[in-house]
């Protein structure tokens, strides 16, 4: 290519090169780049148009536009013809972005918790470009469709382990800011890697709305669940053994003891905990409830609330003593689907509330793409606390493992 081929100076070019000149930007080599070659893509186009017109038409001047690209934005002049018959498809009317690049820029930005104000920001330093926040919901609102089908999707017929748990936002609603839950599903499938089944959004979190949301999961394609992690909702056991009889419930432990210990005085909490941990770091079952009698005897006049509160769970609250320590480490506790939810108070941490449920669920299903991208491994020895539930499960688990 020869030098009045090109669009532009090269001499020009490596000047600014050499002094250190931006290459994006307003000042930048490359935005100018860009509107010549685009300009003269169109005038090519139009070109052509013309020439296979039936009708006579001619050119007639141009209109411009302000394009916005990922290096900067520019005065596009559009050519127009005389009949109006042109129809641009490089760059169409009313477009207004060269390329969907701004685009994967703003949504990974907004998948990181930066608010519209912070991207503006970003965009103008680096790109010298203008974004109403009207642009910036536009582009975000894109999510949502993906995030419908997301909620949607077929699921697969079985998952060793679920942690279910909720998380609340002030959402505004008729005028005033209103607390909702945020339910969130989390499982491991048979390779052991973490997948988020799915986000629901309710008033208020009870054992009745995650009847409706289990039944969901069975719509949508799990026909069992082998063992469910939960914290200690009043009736949550029993939504889900209504909908899949056969799940193994584990409340958690962690869960447990935190509220066992708002009922300790102070002055007693290092030794009663000290006695408490005897019960659930127990090696087997047996010895855990011999010393939950210990607990009892030595404890039970003083905080027997607690002490029965412990008898009531019992069932749930010891499901992980008839496995081995690989499982057990895994399923006594929902901290699991709670590193999900720190994620989530990272993005929403400068958020005092939201306008609409949209603007919540976008947000979360923005950093839930950006959080799965780091689960592409199993979690640790899966293989053997796979092999492991085989035995327990046995007549579950076959056809679903190449053994």
């Amino acid at each position: 290519m020869s030098k009045s081929d090109l669009p532009f100076d090269l001499e020009d070019a490596i000047a600014h090169i050499k002094a250190g000149k931006p290459l994006t930007g307003k000042e930048g080599l490359l935005t100018p780049l860009i509107k010549q070659v685009t300009e003269a893509a169109l005038q090519a186009e139009q070109e052509q148009h013309i020439a296979n017109s039936e009708q006579p038409n001619r050119k007639n001047g141009n209109t411009a536009k302000t394009m916005k690209t990922a290096t900067g934005s520019f005065q596009l002049k559009t050519p127009r013809d005389r009949a109006g018959t042109f129809e641009p498809q490089i760059v169409k009317k009313h477009q207004t972005q060269l390329t969907d690049d701004l685009e994967r820029k703003i949504l990974a930005l907004y998948a990181h918790g930066n608010s519209y104000q912070d991207i503006r920001e970003h965009l103008k330093d680096y790109y010298d470009i203008d974004f109403s926040n009207g642009t910036l919901n536009a582009v975000t609102d894109k999510l949502l469709p993906e995030l419908q089908a997301w909620r949607e999707r077929d699921l697969d017929p079985i998952y060793p382990i679920v942690w279910l748990d909720a998380i609340h936002y002030k959402i505004k609603e008729n005028g005033r800011f209103v607390s909702k839950a945020i339910y969130t599903i989390l499982a491991l499938n048979i390779e052991g890697k973490k997948e988020l089944l799915g986000l629901y959004l309710s008033d208020t979190e009870g054992a009745h709305y995650w009847l409706g949301v289990l039944t969901d999961l069975q719509n949508r394609g799990v026909k069992d669940i082998l063992i469910a992690c939960v914290d200690g909702l009043k009736g949550f056991p029993e939504a889900i053994e209504s909908i899949y009889p056969e799940t193994e419930v584990q409340l958690c432990v962690i869960h447990q003891i935190r509220n066992s210990m708002k009922y300790v005085a102070s002055k007693n909490q290092k030794a009663f905990m000290s006695d408490l941990k005897k019960v659930y770091k127990a090696a087997t079952k047996n010895a855990a409830e011999i010393a939950l009698n210990d607990l009892e005897a030595k404890w039970g006049k003083y905080y027997p609330v607690v002490v029965q509160s412990w008898r009531n769970k019992w069932d749930n609250l010891s499901v992980y003593f008839k496995y081995p320590e690989d499982i057990r480490r895994v399923i006594y506790t929902t901290n699991a689907v709670e590193a999900v939810h720190r994620q989530f108070r990272k993005l929403t941490k400068t958020k005092g509330g939201f306008a609409n449920e949209n603007s919540l669920l976008k947000l979360l299903y923005a950093g839930i793409l950006n959080a799965t991208e780091k689960w592409t491994h199993p979690v640790q020895k899966w293989s053997l606390a796979l092999s492991q539930m085989a035995i327990h499960f046995e007549d579950r688990l076959q056809g679903f493992l190449d053994l």
